[in-house]
């Protein structure tokens, strides 16, 4: 359970950050124009205000940090995000074998972006150990990441 806390916690972390970049003018609501904004820094410079309004509209009001995160939350409950995020995997296993080795795994995880804690490797291989040649099941990560609980075999 302790892994998957500290991925809670990791998507939280996330999504804070997520809410602070797209909340352009930092009032503490998304509106139109933080869209416009965000999107204009990624190189989307022709955006309808229409597309704007739609987006806008998948709110039931105004998009403060607390819809943020349920609008995050009922996106992430959807089929698509856990074959997202294994594909994502994939990229790093090129003999599809559903493994990644744990030095690599652990390398990547605490060399790049948001890098992980001592503590939360820890935690990771607790959940998640590795079999006896150092192969780690991403698949399962996945499943969890997206489920919040491990798979029945």
């Amino acid at each position: 359970m302790g892994v998957l806390l500290g991925f809670i916690d990791i998507r939280d972390e996330v999504q804070r950050q997520a809410f602070t970049i797209i909340d352009q003018n930092r009032d503490g609501i998304i509106s139109k124009d933080d869209l416009r904004d965000v999107l204009a820094s990624m190189g989307q410079l022709n955006v309808k205000n229409e597309e704007l309004e739609a987006m806008v509209k998948e709110a039931s009001g105004p998009i403060n940090f607390t819809v943020f995160l349920t609008m995050f939350g009922e996106k992430l409950k959807g089929a698509d995000p856990e074959d997202v995020i294994v594909s994502a995997f994939k990229v790093l296993d090129p003999d599809a074998t559903g493994f990644i080795k744990k030095d690599f795994l652990q390398e990547l995880l605490t060399t790049q972006c948001d890098r992980f804690s001592a503590e939360e490797m820890k935690n990771l291989w607790a959940a998640f150990p590795p079999d006896v040649a150092g192969n780690v099941d991403y698949k399962q990560i996945c499943y969890v990441i997206t489920h919040g609980e491990e798979k029945e075999e």
